[in-house]
């Protein structure tokens, strides 16, 4: 039995140790190529900064950059209000209201991308919309607001109806209700949502190419327009949104636990 069990250990770990290798060499790869001082791919010829001072000089990337963080952060922002609203609003609805409502939001995100994309296409065409800037934000916060939504209905259904209902008994407004009874109590549900929401926004292609107009491009638009051509800058902004998603993993998950930490020392 127990070479038994350190066999199983000993394939789990060997496994596991593939997967994490899969995930994380090639994203290493790019960052250690992001320093290389020539624009080869696959040798490593010296330690520079060259390929960050020609994405910092590169105007068309430094556009491609500023407006995917401005459509992500403005997705983000009223996606994230939609469907939290739409979420507490599904909860404290019938049974079978809440039911359809729920299996419609399902579909944007069981839909294929490109399906969604041609129809957000169709729709702006329809109404005569000239795409642009606006049609791509109001595209992404279409497909952001049910992964909000899917973020925070399973924290809702863990309430405790009462408590809302004490509030409003001891004399709190529906307001204050919502602010300091509800939203305090699934804000880690919320957060979660945004976030889902953001790298949704941020990593957007499909959709994106539909939706947008002339010389309004993203990140993941601008990468495909250089596929055919080698650009070693395109590694050095890799290693950026890398470096700034692992600051906010970090932020998100440590100042928490610094927190409760620090909340718990307090009480002892």
């Amino acid at each position: 039995m127990d070479k038994k069990r350190k066999g199983l250990r000993f394939g789990s770990g060997f496994y596991l140790t593939l997967i994490m290798l899969f995930f994380y060499v090639p994203i290493l790869y790019v960052v250690v190529f992001s320093f290389n001082n020539s624009k080869s791919l696959t040798s490593f010829t010296g330690f520079s900064l060259m390929w960050y001072e020609k994405m910092f000089a590169n105007r068309t990337m430094m556009e491609s950059i500023y407006y995917t963080v401005l459509v992500a952060v403005i997705a983000t922002v009223v996606s994230t209000v939609v469907g939290t609203i739409t979420a507490i609003g599904l909860s404290k609805s019938r049974r079978l209201v809440r039911e359809v409502v729920t299996q419609i939001n399902n579909l944007p995100v069981m839909n294929p991308d490109i399906v969604t994309a041609i129809s957000l296409m169709l729709f702006f065409i329809s109404i005569n919309m000239k795409t642009g800037l606006l049609t791509l934000i109001l595209a992404h916060i279409t497909f952001c607001i049910p992964y909000v939504i899917l973020s925070i209905m399973p924290k809702l259904r863990q309430l405790d109806d009462n408590v809302a209902e004490a509030a409003l008994d001891l004399g709190a407004t529906p307001w204050q209700a919502l602010t300091k009874v509800i939203i305090p109590q699934i804000k880690d549900a919320i957060l979660s949502g945004a976030l889902i929401a953001f790298s949704m926004s941020f990593d957007d292609f499909v959709i994106s190419f539909f939706t947008t107009g002339p010389g309004i491009n993203n990140i993941s638009i601008y990468v495909y327009t250089m596929y055919k051509r080698i650009n070693p800058s395109i590694n050095a902004l890799s290693s950026l949104i890398i470096l700034v998603i692992a600051t906010v993993l970090v932020i998100v998950n440590v100042v928490p636990m610094l927190k409760n930490r620090k909340k718990r020392e307090i009480e002892a």
